[in-house]
């Protein structure tokens, strides 16, 4: 089966100057492919009548949808709506329906519909309506050629109602759409290279309908199949088959399927294995606390922090002793022990971890340069300790930093797991 593709364009001069993010094409993008439709490209563009116009024919020649996003309020610099109806060789009519809604929703504020607010409901008469039940600006609906044309608001909120209520419905109606589904493993502890070297066998044998990408990002590589039919439950059964071949090449890295980050699968591991864990930060100022405690439920195995940034501290709060400091230094491994063995002492808790390093960009010297960390795993049998090197980034450093113990404490509950 052809494959539907679709274009998404997004219009406005705030998203190329970088005033606002574009939110709303993630977004399509997940929900069209939920349908089978395949998004092709994703452009922004300027509110430029002669850059829409450029857009829209180059897009028909490469995409069976085009879907547009903003440019239909009611000031003089949103022009879509305009363009649109001399793309069409059509002219603007009255839609009354949607002059009521306007109306209503002025009604419901105690205002009165302004002239400008009106000229919304004159619409082109080539095109089907989309009614906005959040807004003042209608959707339209454009056919020609075996080609869609959708222009919607650029506000997330009204767009995504508008899609979901009408646009995506009447696509899955006028297109026969195969099923596209997705299989997202997710890794850490190893580079992006590495993994691709280990899977290279595996990755050259799936079925032409099934493709493999990696998904690169700080914690670690996102591993997402797709795969294309037209049976949902035959493709389920394929991807499902694929995904236990890759957890057998690869036990040790994987650390969730689904869309699950680090923290929330480290969070699940306590819970199954009904532990608790505390923390000791010196580099990371608070920042691994920050990570754990922002999965909701956290309290049921997360019992607190010690952010013992300056030697009074180490000593005072978590009692390093004054000898491990003098002989050693605050970046060593001798006090990460300290500081997780003790921090886990100090709350009750079954498990401690523990940082300390020269995040950077002062503070290195030739033996110890920026970017040396010292990270450390306590719990009631043993204590493992981790030396890092990375970069002079200061806000990086502490990031790897924060990710590398969610990945040692991983590793520590789930030792023995070999591939």
């Amino acid at each position: 089966m052809k494959a539907v593709l679709a274009e998404i364009i997004t219009i406005g001069d705030e998203i190329l100057y970088g005033q606002i993010v574009d939110t709303n094409s993630a977004w399509m993008g997940t929900e069209l492919t939920n349908i089978g439709i395949r998004v092709q490209q994703i452009t922004s563009i300027s509110d430029s009548a002669a850059h829409i116009v450029q857009a829209l024919d180059a897009a028909k020649t490469r995409a069976d949808i085009i879907l547009i996003t903003g440019g239909l309020g009611p000031t003089k610099d949103d022009l879509t709506k305009n363009v649109l109806t001399d793309y069409f060789q059509t002219t603007l009519q009255l839609h009354e329906p949607s002059l009521a809604d306007i109306t209503e929703i002025f009604q419901k504020r105690g205002m009165k519909v302004t002239e400008l607010n009106r000229q919304q409901a004159y619409l082109p008469e080539a095109c089907t309506p989309i009614r906005n039940v959040l807004g003042t600006a209608p959707g339209m609906w454009f056919e020609q050629g075996g080609k869609v044309f959708v222009s919607m608001p650029g506000v997330p909120f009204e767009m995504k109602r508008m899609m979901s209520g009408t646009v995506l419905p009447r696509l899955q109606a006028y297109f026969k759409t195969p099923h596209i589904i997705h299989r997202v493993v997710q890794t850490t502890g190893i580079p992006e290279s590495m993994l691709a070297d280990k899977l290279e066998n595996w990755e050259t044998s799936l079925p032409a309908h099934i493709k493999l990408a990696y998904l690169p990002h700080l914690g670690g590589v996102r591993l997402r199949l797709t795969g294309q039919g037209t049976h949902q439950a035959r493709l389920e059964q394929e991807l499902d088959r694929e995904v236990e071949k890759l957890s057998g090449i690869i036990p040790r890295y994987i650390f969730a399927y689904g869309e699950v980050s680090l923290e929330e699968a480290i969070g699940q591991l306590l819970q199954a294995r009904n532990l608790t864990i505390a923390t000791a930060e010196s580099c990371t100022g608070g920042y691994l606390a920050h990570k754990i405690t922002a999965v909701c439920g956290s309290s049921a195995y997360y019992k607190g922090s010690v952010i013992a940034y300056h030697n009074e501290v180490k000593i005072n709060a978590l009692h390093v002793k004054p000898g491990t400091l003098q002989q050693h230094g605050a970046v060593s491994e001798a006090t990460v022990k300290e500081m997780a063995q003790n921090v886990r002492q100090q709350l009750g808790a079954d498990v401690g971890v523990a940082t300390s390093g020269i995040a950077g960009p002062a503070g290195g010297t030739p033996d110890k340069p920026v970017g040396t960390i010292w990270i450390a795993y306590a719990d009631q049998h043993k204590t493992t300790t981790k030396l890092l090197h990375f970069n002079k980034t200061r806000l990086l450093n502490i990031e790897y930093t924060a990710l590398a113990v969610l990945n040692l404490i991983r590793q520590s509950l789930t030792a023995g797991v070999e591939e």
